[in-house]
């Protein structure tokens, strides 16, 4: 039998590193790798969630939808955390869209898994509730910056917080999928991803951003990308 890649590894996600191991043990028969691929639809608007996932490899954007069919980011869910927070906060569906901003891997588990363990009221309940906090964090400052603040600055933030959930420098993402994700025209996320590239913080090739110079970009992005980043330490970094 093939020995399971190291990036397949339950423990990659965040939250589930932080479980205790009496708790991470009763967990693990419940978790399934599963790949998860550029653009796949994990669940729609109004879908009754048959199961959480826990992404470690891959990054999945949260957009809400109009009836016009314009979407726009409103999170972003990596290795930091969970898909399906809905299930242990009072609702069966949720009235976004969730879909693969770069593909990779996630470790899914059935929905009545997760609450029935949430509803012991230990660990796992306090993890996922600081959790919870974090995101909403986030995407309150996100709708703060796709109000405010320019195409090259929302650009910026959102490749850094990809790049915080991914293992390595290369972003699978086409520059039509990212203006549909921060809810812009396509020319104009090209244009600005043109200029991040002459400025040699980026290389954009076939469907491929790979980050060349970090502390470039951090010093092109607005506020939102740190506010959002002390949010997620100071709520995750707490003791369970």
């Amino acid at each position: 039998m093939e020995a399971p890649s190291p990036l397949q590894n339950p423990l990659l996600n965040r939250l589930l590193a932080e479980l205790p191991s009496d708790i991470y043990q009763r967990l693990i028969p419940h978790l399934s790798a599963i790949p998860l691929r550029l653009g796949e639809e994990i669940y729609a608007a109004g879908e009754t969630l048959k199961y959480v996932y826990f992404p470690t490899t891959a990054i999945v954007s949260l957009l809400s939808t109009m009836e016009d069919g314009r979407s726009a980011e409103i999170g972003v869910v990596g290795k930091d955390g969970i898909l399906g927070i809905a299930v242990f906060m009072g609702g069966e569906s949720v009235p976004n869209r969730a879909v693969v901003q770069s593909e990779g891997v996630a470790f899914r588990m059935g929905a009545h898994v997760l609450a029935s363990e949430f509803r012991r009221a230990g660990v796992l309940q306090r993890i996922l509730l600081r959790y919870t906090q974090s995101l909403i964090a986030q995407m309150s400052q996100t709708a703060v910056c796709n109000r405010l603040h320019s195409v090259e600055q929302q650009l910026c933030r959102w490749l850094l917080l990809s790049h915080d959930r991914l293992p390595s420098n290369e972003l699978g993402m086409t520059q039509e999928l990212i203006a549909d994700m921060l809810g812009v025209r396509r020319e104009a996320v090209s244009h600005q991803a043109r200029r991040l590239q002459d400025a040699g913080l980026i290389r954009y090739h076939r469907g491929s951003i790979t980050i060349l110079d970090r502390a470039g970009l951090e010093a092109r992005v607005c506020e939102c990308y740190g506010v959002v980043r002390r949010e997620a330490d100071r709520l995750m970094g707490q003791r369970a």
